[in-house]
């Protein structure tokens, strides 16, 4: 497997509200080496998804470098940051972001078919829609299902191109705790595997798991080394 490495050097992010600049990202600094598990916690507000979003490539960064694996998200233009997200990471959003006028199968399918056809798109969806135990759901509407069937459904897009890099914004927090087990025990085993996981959490069971907890708190980070 070709692992990914990660590391921010002075990466700075800021918005602007009305008159006013809002620094979200002040001088983050870290490495992460392929294959850890890191967990980021801290207060809403602190910066943990635009951290996650630029991470991805989904947002630019307004200084400093962020390197993943070969890529320069920094550098890089949109066209290659697109392809290295495809190819490379699996983004299990917060608010699912699935396309509700197709079902469960199709959606799972979508993101694998610029570079597969529809048959094999459809069997690799099948399989990973079997993995988060929704075999029965697979021809029901978003609307049809529950927040956790929701959440499985967008964890199995997640994987669809045997992501190296995994990143989760708050994958459990709409969730029972039934689900929410269910859901972090699949993440676990794809962990096993060697995949890196990126989780931004507001739970602080699951910030106990991983080799290492970043606190993202008045825009520094605080890392606390965790040993499992």
């Amino acid at each position: 497997m070709n692992k990914l490495h990660i590391n921010f050097k002075n990466v700075n992010k800021s918005y602007r509200s009305g008159n006013d600049q809002i620094h979200v990202l002040q001088n983050i600094n870290f490495t992460i080496e392929p294959g850890k598990w890191l967990t980021i916690t801290g207060p809403s507000g602190s910066g943990k998804t635009t951290l996650l979003r630029c991470l991805s490539g989904i947002e630019l960064a307004d200084e400093g470098e962020i390197q993943v694996g070969s890529l320069n998200m920094s550098t890089a233009k949109e066209d290659e940051r697109r392809k290295f997200r495809r190819e490379k990471i699996g983004y299990i959003f917060q608010d699912f972001k699935l396309f509700d006028q197709f079902d469960v199968l199709t959606n799972v399918m979508i993101p694998q078919l610029a570079d597969r056809s529809r048959k094999e798109a459809e069997v690799k969806a099948r399989e990973l829609l079997d993995l988060v135990g929704l075999t029965d759901r697979i021809h029901h509407m978003p609307s049809q299902i529950s927040g956790g069937e929701k959440q499985r459904t967008a964890i199995a897009r997640a994987l669809t191109n045997d992501p190296k890099l995994i990143l989760c914004d708050e994958p459990t927090g709409s969730l029972d705790v039934e689900n929410r087990d269910s859901i972090f025990n699949t993440l676990l085993d794809i962990h096993k595997q060697g995949v890196m996981i990126v989780l931004v959490t507001h739970d602080q069971e699951l910030a106990t798991y991983g080799n290492i907890h970043f606190e993202l708190n008045n825009k520094n980070i605080l890392e606390i080394n965790l040993v499992k």
